[in-house]
C-alpha cells in the first residue's frame, strides 16, 4: 500500500480507520516500510495523537505475528502499565500479581525491563528466582504448576526486534510505547492497566474494549502514578464486554490513609529490591502497603466481582499477612 496518502490523513489531524491502520501497521511490522516511511508514520501518529482504534489495529497486528500461547486456564489476569510516569517508583503491579498468585488466580505477567520505576518486572521476576518463560509451552505448563507466569515481551514478539532500532533513533515516546499491555501474547481475560496520564485512560480502555478483554480495569493514580495510589482520588475505566464506564476513585472513603508521592518512590534498584521483599513478606512501610492494597483490592473486584469496599478490605487483609513462605533473597 502506498504510505503517502495515509501521512497525509495522519498530518491533516485525522485518525485512521481500522482497515487501513491494520494494514499500515501489517507492513510496518513486516519490514515492508523503509525505515524513513517508519519513523514519518510514527512521528505523524505521535503528532496527532493515537487513537484507541489505531492502537487496537496495531495490537491486532503485533498479536497476528507474535508467539501466542494456547492451553491456560481462565480466568487470567495481567497487570502491567505502559510505564513513563517517571517516578522512579515501587514496582507495584508485580506485588499485586504476586499477591494473585499466592491466593489461587493465574496470573500472566507481560513485561519488560524498567522504564519509569526503579526496578521492572523481568528484573524483579530474576531477583526473587521465578522462571521467566522463553516459550508458549512453558507459559502454559507454569500457569497450570504455579499460578504465577512471567512473559519476558522480547520472547515473544519476534517483529519488533526490527523496530527497535528505530525506536532507539528516534528517541521519543511512540505509539510501541503504549502498546505493550495490550499485546499480551497470554490474551488475558481480566486485566489491570496503568497510565502515566489522566488523558491516556479513555483512549486505552476504549482500545482494550477493542480487542475484546472480559473485565478490566484502567488506572491514573493521584500524583502522576500509572497505578492507583494513597495519594489521592484515582482516575479508573471499567471496562467490561465492550463497554467502557469511568469512575473517579477516592481511597479515603475506602479506608486508606493519604501519603505523599515522595514515600512510593524508591532510590535505585538494590533499594527497590528490598521493599519488594519486605512488602511480599508484610513487612513493608505503610504507603507502599497501602499502594499494593489499592490495586489488590482493584484486581480482586475484577475477578470475584465482590462490591469495591469489600475487595479492598480483602486486599488490605492479605498485604498485610504477605505472602505466607519465605521471598528468597538475590
Amino acid at each position: 500500500m502506498s504510505i503517502a496518502p495515509i501521512l497525509e490523513t495522519l498530518l491533516a489531524g485525522h485518525d485512521l480507520d481500522f482497515a487501513t491502520a491494520s494494514a499500515v501497521f501489517a507492513d510496518l511490522l513486516d519490514g515492508r516500510l523503509s525505515e524513513g516511511q517508519a519513523a514519518a508514520l510514527l512521528i505523524a501518529l505521535r503528532s496527532k495523537g493515537e487513537s484507541a482504534t489505531e492502537l487496537a489495529a496495531a495490537a491486532t497486528a503485533a498479536l497476528a505475528r507474535a508467539h501466542l500461547v494456547e492451553g491456560l486456564p481462565s480466568p487470567r489476569m495481567d497487570t502491567c502499565g505502559t510505564g513513563g510516569d517517571g517516578r522512579q517508583s515501587f514496582n507495584c503491579s508485580t506485588a499485586v500479581a504476586l499477591f494473585l498468585a499466592d491466593m489461587g488466580y493465574t496470573i500472566v505477567k507481560h513485561g519488560n525491563r524498567a522504564v519509569s520505576s526503579s526496578c521492572g518486572s523481568a528484573d524483579i521476576v530474576e531477583a526473587l528466582g521465578l522462571p521467566m518463560a522463553q516459550d508458549p509451552h512453558e507459559v502454559a505448563a507454569a500457569a497450570r504448576t504455579d499460578r504465577f507466569v512471567f512473559l519476558f515481551a522480547p520472547h515473544f514478539h519476534p517483529a519488533f526486534a526490527r523496530i527497535a532500532p528505530l525506536r532507539r533513533a528516534l528517541g521519543v515516546r511512540t505509539l510501541f510505547n503504549l502498546l505493550g499491555p495490550l499485546i499480551n501474547p497470554a490474551r488475558p481475560t481480566h486485566q489491570i492497566l496503568g497510565v502515566p496520564e489522566e488523558r491516556l485512560v479513555p483512549i486505552m480502555s476504549a482500545a482494550l474494549a477493542q480487542i475484546g478483554v472480559q473485565h478490566a480495569a484502567v488506572v491514573h493514580g493521584a500524583g502522576g502514578f500509572d497505578e492507583l495510589t494513597p495519594c489521592g482520588p484515582g482516575h479508573v475505566a471499567w471496562v467490561q464486554n465492550g463497554a467502557v464506564r469511568e469512575e473517579v476513585i477516592h481511597p479515603k472513603s475506602l479506608g486508606f490513609e493519604y501519603f505523599p508521592p515522595t514515600s512510593l518512590s524508591c532510590t535505585g534498584k538494590e533499594d527497590a529490591l528490598d521493599l519488594q521483599r519486605r512488602v511480599l513478606t508484610g513487612q513493608g512501610p505503610a504507603p507502599l502497603q497501602a499502594m499494593v492494597a489499592l490495586n489488590l483490592g482493584l484486581a480482586l473486584h475484577l475477578l470475584e466481582d465482590l462490591p469495591l469496599a469489600e475487595a479492598m478490605a480483602k486486599a488490605r487483609t492479605k498485604v498485610s499477612q504477605g505472602i505466607l513462605r519465605e521471598v528468597p533473597h538475590a
